[in-house]
């Protein structure tokens, strides 16, 4: 069987993601940007797939690194290259997998960025006026801290997500995961405040399902979440470079911070890997550490 052309090979793959592994479409996109560079790379080597050889793939990773790639983007490439290989090799259109016993570049893992108990008080506390907005902002970052929500889950909350009586709500996570976490009485407050005084003002009727709405009535982006949390922590005196993962960096270490067990922590975040969660165990011991070089005498 004759090997389809490089664009092809490529289009017949990410369909494959779609349709058998249900990606994200955010992981899509980082593979597909991944892979169109190692397209260009086979082009300009005047090579097709079946001739690719392990010294090829390192070559191209050279090459990322050259280009400025992290190793952490250049290891999530490598696992791109590695799928795709063995997808073509069980399609019968190459033999083997000539990037399937290469090593990940080593990356160390930087430590996520956090606010201290005393600036998240802050933060919240920064949504004080009565409009419909404010009301809106509280609920979101009072949400947002205590249940450590990915940005995306928070505003893709929709109204049957959110059990007040229980308190607690249904978190659509990576690959559709579903989770419960519960929210704790502060955020369900304001979740109740929102509901009842700002939210009919700002859904004018339309019937939208989405429970965090913008000016016009529709559901919020990630765009416009990412502003709202940057207002609000300039209006807080906050310098730090903020993000809304932030705040689900904060919820987790403060967590850990005040006992909570790793595996807990695990299953709120909604990670798949435990490991991913023990970062959060390293920025609570480098506080530690700053702690102790601050205040031991003999430090």
């Amino acid at each position: 069987m004759a090997e389809p052309g490089l664009d092809a090979c490529l289009d017949l793959f990410l369909n494959y993601l779609v349709v058998e592994r249900g990606l994200s479409k955010n992981t899509l996109d980082a593979y597909g940007r991944d892979l169109a560079r190692y397209l260009n790379f086979v082009d300009r080597h005047g090579r097709v797939f079946a001739e690719v050889v392990p010294a090829d793939i390192l070559r191209f990773l050279s090459e990322l690194k050259q280009e400025g790639l992290s190793a952490r983007s250049r290891a999530r490439a490598l696992v791109a290259l590695r799928m795709f290989h063995k997808f073509l090799n069980g399609e019968g259109l190459v033999k083997g997998n000539p990037a399937d016993r290469i090593e990940a570049p080593k990356s160390l893992k930087s430590l996520p960025d956090t606010l201290s108990p005393q600036e998240v008080e802050r933060l919240l506390d920064a949504p004080q006026g009565e409009e419909s907005l404010d009301y809106r902002d509280r609920a979101m970052l009072e949400t947002l801290y205590a249940t450590g929500l990915r940005v995306s889950e928070l505003i893709g909350l929709r109204r049957v997500d959110v059990q007040l009586e229980v308190g607690y709500l249904v978190a659509f996570g990576k690959r559709s995961k579903q989770r419960i976490v519960p929210m704790g009485e502060t955020a369900l407050d304001s979740m109740r405040v929102y509901l009842q005084l700002a939210r009919p003002f700002l859904d004018r009727e339309a019937g939208s399902d989405h429970i965090f709405l913008n000016r016009s009535g529709q559901g919020l982006t990630r765009q416009g979440f990412w502003k709202i949390i940057k207002r609000r922590a300039q209006q807080a005196g906050i310098g730090k470079n903020i993000t809304p993962h932030t705040l689900r960096h904060s919820f987790a270490t403060h967590l850990l911070d005040n006992g909570a067990d790793l595996r807990s922590v695990q299953m709120m975040l909604g990670h798949a890997d435990i490991s991913t969660t023990q970062i959060y165990t390293h920025v609570t011991r480098e506080r530690l550490k700053k702690i102790h070089s601050l205040h031991h005498p003999r430090s």
